[in-house]
C-alpha cells in the first residue's frame, strides 16, 4: 500500500514539476498514485503558486469515486471531535466541515510542513495555535483586511503580531520603501537614512542618546545584554518573569520549557523578579550581591505599573551597581508619545524598539545614554563591544519606511485613533458579555490600543480549549483575531462589525459553557508555543521557570 508522506506536495526546487516522494506511511488514508500524480500537476505548474490552485480541482481527486475517494470519502464521515483530534495536519486537513472554504490552505501545509519546520517561520503564527478551521495563510493585506490563499476576508486584529500599527499596504510607508529600493536597499559605505533616522528616533525616546539599528527585537535585547554585562563588568541578567518573551537568544529563551540545547551554565547566569513586587527585585540583589548587571522588563503589559514602581525599580537598579532596561518592541508606537518610558516618565539605561517601528517592515533598534553604547564605538579606551554590526541592519528601505511612519505619527492622531477603537471595541465586547452573563468567562485585558483576552471554562479557569473555540467561531464570522490589536486603519464600521462578530462566536461560548465544548469545537485545541513536547496538545498552560522566583506564566 502506497502513502502520502508527510508533505504530500514536495518543496519545489525549481521551475520544473518535482517528483512526489511516496512512501509508507501507517497513518491518514491512500491515495493511488494516479491520483498522486494528478494532484501533482495542478499543485506544480512552472510559474504559478499553489494558492492559485482551484479548490474544486483537489476536492475532485480527494473526494472521487475511486478507492482512495472512498476512503476520504469514510473518513470525512467521522464525527467532528474523532476526525481531527491529534495535532497531525495530514489528518487535520481532511476535515469534512469548511473543506471549500480552506482547500487551498491545506494542500500548502503539506508543502510547508515538509520545507519549515513546524510550517511556518514564527512559532506564534503556526498551525497549534489556530483551530482546526483558520486559514493556513494569508495571501494580501490592505488596511485592517487580510485574504488568504482561498480568497476568504477577515477583519484582522494580530496585524503581525502589533508589527502593523498604520495598517496593511499603507500608502506613505510603501512609496517611501519602495522608493528607496529603486534607488538601492545595501552599500559598502552608510547610507545618510542612518544618520536622520537614528536622530529622529532619538528624540522620541527619553534619556536616548545614541541608537543603531537591527533586524528584530531579539538581536536588539542580546545587544543590550551584552552592553550591560561589558559596561558593569558582570555576567548575571534578570529579566520580568511575568513577561514571557524577551529574546530567542540563549540567557532569555533558557527560562522557558524549550530551553532544549541551552548550556546549564549560561541558564544559571538569568535569574527573575516579579512585575510591580519591588521586594522581589530587592531579594534578588541581597541574593547575587555584586554580580547583577541589568534588570530588563517591558515598562507595561497587561497591567500598568504602580505608582511609583518604574522610578523606584531604577532607583534600586543604580544602587545595587546595575543598569535598567525596558523593552519597547510592543509598547513602542503604541503607547502615548510613542513610548512607555514617555508616558510614564521614566529613563531606562538602554531601551529596545521595533514592530510598529516599520509598520510592519523588518527594522528594530537599540537606544541608550552614551557612555553605555558607546562601548560598541570607537571613542573610548576600554575593551571594545561587538555591537549589532549586520549586514542587513540599516538597510535603507527599511530605514526609509521608519521615517515615513514616524512622520505618520508626528502629523496625524495615530496613537490617539489607537486608543479610540480599541476603547469602542472594549465598549461593545463588555456589553455583550455582560448581557450574556459571561464577565467571569471571557475578560479583555490590557491597554486598548493593545488588548488581548482570556477564555475561561465554567470553574473560571483559563482554558486553551475555550480559547480555539473562541477563535474558531470569530474566524467563522470573518475575523482573525488571536489578540484585540487595532491599527489606524480599523473604522468604526470595520470596529462595529467585529462587535457583532464577536457577540456570534459568545452566544456558541455561552452554550459551550453549559454542554460542553466539546459539541461545538471542530478537532484539537491550540497549544501554548512554550511547550516542552512538540506532541503536547494539553489544555492547560504550562509556567515558566524562573530561578530565584515564583512561577511565571509561559503565554
Amino acid at each position: 500500500m502506497l502513502w502520502v508522506a508527510g508533505g504530500a506536495v514536495p518543496r519545489q526546487a525549481s521551475c520544473a514539476r518535482p517528483k512526489t516522494e511516496i512512501v509508507e506511511r501507517p497513518t491518514t488514508f491512500a491515495l493511488r498514485r494516479t491520483e498522486l500524480r494528478q494532484l501533482e500537476k495542478i499543485a506544480w505548474k512552472p510559474g504559478r503558486g499553489c494558492g492559485q490552485v482551484e479548490n474544486s480541482q483537489i476536492r475532485d481527486i480527494l473526494v472521487s469515486s475511486n478507492a482512495a475517494g472512498r476512503r476520504a470519502t469514510a473518513v470525512l464521515r467521522k464525527s467532528r471531535v474523532e476526525r481531527a483530534l491529534a495535532m497531525n495536519i495530514r489528518s487535520s486537513f481532511f476535515s469534512g466541515t469548511n473543506l471549500d472554504n480552506f482547500a487551498t490552505s491545506g494542500a500548502l501545509r503539506f508543502r510547508a510542513r515538509a520545507a519549515i519546520p513546524g510550517g511556518a517561520h514564527t512559532y506564534a503564527k503556526g498551525d497549534d495555535q489556530y483551530p482546526l478551521l483558520a486559514p493556513g495563510f494569508i495571501a494580501r493585506g490592505l488596511g485592517c483586511h487580510v485574504w488568504d490563499v482561498d480568497g476568504n476576508e477577515f477583519i484582522e486584529y494580530g496585524m503581525g503580531l502589533r508589527a502593523v500599527s498604520l495598517g496593511h499596504g499603507f500608502p506613505a510607508v510603501v512609496k517611501a520603501a519602495v522608493g528607496q529600493m529603486s534607488q538601492g536597499t545595501n552599500f559598502t559605505r552608510p547610507s545618510a537614512l542612518e544618520v536622520e533616522c537614528a536622530e529622529r528616533l532619538i528624540e522620541l525616546v527619553p534619556a536616548a542618546e545614541m541608537a543603531k539599528f537591527t533586524k528584530d527585537g531579539s538581536t536588539a535585547t542580546t545587544a543590550a545584554i551584552r552592553l550591560a554585562r561589558a559596561y558593569t563588568g558582570r555576567d548575571m541578567i534578570a529579566l520580568c518573569s511575568d513577561q514571557p518573551f524577551f529574546s530567542y537568544d540563549d540567557w532569555a529563551i533558557c527560562t522557558t520549557p524549550m530551553n532544549a540545547g541551552v548550556p546549564r551554565a549560561m541558564a544559571e547566569l538569568t535569574q527573575g523578579f516579579r512585575y510591580n513586587d519591588l521586594s522581589s527585585a530587592e531579594a534578588l540583589f541581597a541574593r547575587y550581591p555584586g554580580r547583577v548587571a541589568a534588570l530588563i522588563l517591558e515598562a507595561e503589559k497587561e497591567v500598568p505599573p504602580t505608582p511609583g514602581y518604574l522610578a523606584t525599580l531604577r532607583k534600586l537598579c543604580h544602587r545595587n551597581g546595575a543598569l535598567l532596561i525596558i523593552d519597547e518592541m510592543i509598547t513602542g508606537f503604541r503607547w502615548p508619545g510613542c513610548s512607555a518610558q514617555r508616558h510614564h516618565g521614566i529613563e531606562a539605561d538602554l531601551s529596545t524598539f521595533g514592530k510598529a517601528m516599520g509598520n510592519g517592515i523588518a527594522i528594530s533598534a537599540l537606544l541608550g545614554r552614551r557612555e553605555i553604547m558607546e562601548l560598541g564605538g570607537l571613542n573610548h579606551d576600554r575593551d571594545r563591544v561587538f555591537l549589532l554590526s549586520t549586514t542587513h541592519g540599516a538597510e535603507t528601505h527599511a530605514l526609509a519606511a521608519a521615517l515615513a511612519v514616524m512622520n505618520t505619527y508626528r502629523d496625524e492622531p495615530v496613537i490617539e485613533t489607537l486608543h479610540r477603537q480599541g476603547s469602542r471595541l472594549k465598549a461593545g465586547i463588555e456589553n455583550s458579555t455582560q448581557r450574556r452573563g459571561l464577565t467571569r468567562y471571557f475578560k479583555l485585558a490590557g491597554r486598548t490600543s493593545n488588548m488581548v483576552y482570556a477564555c475561561c471554562d465554567r470553574d473560571g479557569v483559563p482554558s486553551q480549549t475555550f480559547r480555539t473555540l473562541f477563535l474558531q467561531e470569530t474566524i467563522r464570522r470573518g475575523l482573525l483575531a488571536p489578540s484585540l490589536v487595532t491599527s489606524y486603519s480599523h473604522t468604526n464600521d470595520d470596529i462595529d462589525r467585529t462587535i457583532e462578530a464577536i457577540d456570534g462566536a459568545l452566544a456558541v461560548y455561552q452554550k459551550a459553557l453549559e454542554d460542553g465544548p466539546e459539541a461545538h469545537l471542530i478537532g484539537r485545541p491550540v497549544a501554548p508555543v512554550f511547550r516542552r513536547r512538540a506532541t503536547s496538545t494539553s489544555a492547560g498552560t504550562p509556567r515558566t521557570k524562573v530561578r530565584g522566583s515564583r512561577d511565571a506564566k509561559a503565554s
